[in-house]
């Protein structure tokens, strides 16, 4: 049977993706599409080879690489050409990185403003009013300016800093989320010192109500190395009933690389792995094999986690893993991308612990879970 031919509003109606019938034309003129089929009226037609090539291009485009890398991409057969593309791609993330310093030391500048207190902000006004007074005729002109910031910083140590009232000003709009979940990320944010990881975190839908359940029950925490549960909240956890127990039980492991070795290596991290008691709490924090593992293991039903916090550190395996994750039948707290570490893995497990014994009676994450359900059910 012969698959039927599309026009070009068909197949960028297929594609998705906000893809339009003039960026297909554009595509065609750049080099990324090859010429289309011609019907007797010459309007152009597709083919299925023609959609999959157009989403693959869509895809790519949505992870950031140019039009032009994306060609070379494409067309790259030998490995003399494969190399060169390595290089240009290199080239990019360079000039990426170095957008993403200036942006973030024009990130630092607006934080040292909107993130002063109240008693900060009178003595920013009033410093700010003589800046805007000063007149700089010489380049000693320079140093008045540094004088006149280095005396508003000098009256930082005159009280504590009051981080609530900063996180109101620097905090997205989480209008959307709940109480706890709010505090948790709240609480990720200044454990970390960047308000862009809100955009990042990913809560499963019904991930803390199976963490409150669970932590309620007493259950089993589990952390990948010393050094995380070691950040454990002991106290609270121990009062909840719940028995900690680290799966890569080696005081010599200091860092993600370490931890990723071991777990490799050696089998018997990986048998513990898998006689780790139904219903317990997973927070892994350095090796990204191990989560890699943790996802085989629910997939091939040798362990029941209620709860999984993926957020181990690594530039390659680390979002890999994690993305597996989030495809799991199974609640989750997870960073995308490479970030994350043992301390924010500590952080969300310490907050949801303090949550469940200060708040025992908030049920506020079950709206938004129904929320949450209701905008999935609209997209589909």
């Amino acid at each position: 049977m012969v698959s039927k031919l599309l026009t070009i509003k068909e197949l960028a109606d297929m594609v998705g993706g906000g893809i339009t019938p003039r960026m297909v034309r554009h595509y065609h003129t750049v080099g990324l599409l090859p010429p289309a089929q011609r019907n007797d009226a010459n309007y152009r037609l597709y083919t299925q080879a023609d959609v999959q090539r157009l989403r693959l291009i869509v895809a790519l485009k949505q992870q950031g690489f140019h039009l032009s890398h994306i060609r070379q991409l494409l067309e790259t057969e030998s490995e003399a050409a494969g190399s060169t593309l390595i290089t240009q791609l290199q080239q990019q993330y360079q000039s990426v990185m170095q957008q993403l310093v200036r942006l973030r030391q024009t990130a630092s500048a607006l934080e040292g403003l909107l993130g002063r207190d109240r008693e900060c902000l009178a003595i920013q006004a009033e410093a700010l009013a003589q800046l805007r007074l000063l007149e700089i005729e010489t380049k000693n002109g320079l140093g008045e300016i540094e004088k006149l910031m280095s005396g508003l910083d000098a009256k930082a140590d005159a009280h504590p800093e009051e981080f609530q009232e900063s996180l109101q000003r620097l905090l997205p709009d989480l209008s959307n989320r709940s109480e706890i979940e709010v505090d948790l990320l709240s609480k990720l944010v200044l454990a970390c010192g960047d308000v862009s990881l809100v955009q990042f975190v990913r809560v499963s839908q019904g991930a803390i109500a199976a963490a409150r359940n669970t932590l309620n029950a007493g259950c089993q925490i589990v952390g990948d190395v010393p050094a995380i549960v070691a950040a454990f909240d002991q106290t609270r956890l121990a009062h909840l009933g719940c028995r900690v127990k680290t799966l890569i039980d080696d005081p010599h492991i200091t860092d993600a690389a370490d931890a990723e070795q071991a777990f490799w290596h050696e089998r018997i991290w990986k048998e513990r792995l898998h006689q780790l008691e139904s219903g317990c709490v997973l927070a892994i924090g350095y090796a990204p094999s191990v989560l890699m593992s943790v996802c085989a293991a629910i997939e091939q039903k040798l362990i029941q986690p209620a709860l999984v916090i993926g957020m181990p550190i690594g530039f390659s395996h680390a979002p890999t893993a994690k993305r597996r994750l989030t495809r799991l039948n199974v609640p989750y707290l997870t960073i995308d991308g490479t970030l994350g570490g043992g301390l924010l893995a500590a952080v969300a497990l310490n907050a949801l612990a303090e949550s469940l014994l200060e708040k025992p009676d908030c049920h506020c994450y079950l709206e938004a879970d129904k929320l949450m359900e209701l905008a999935v059910q609209l997209r589909v």
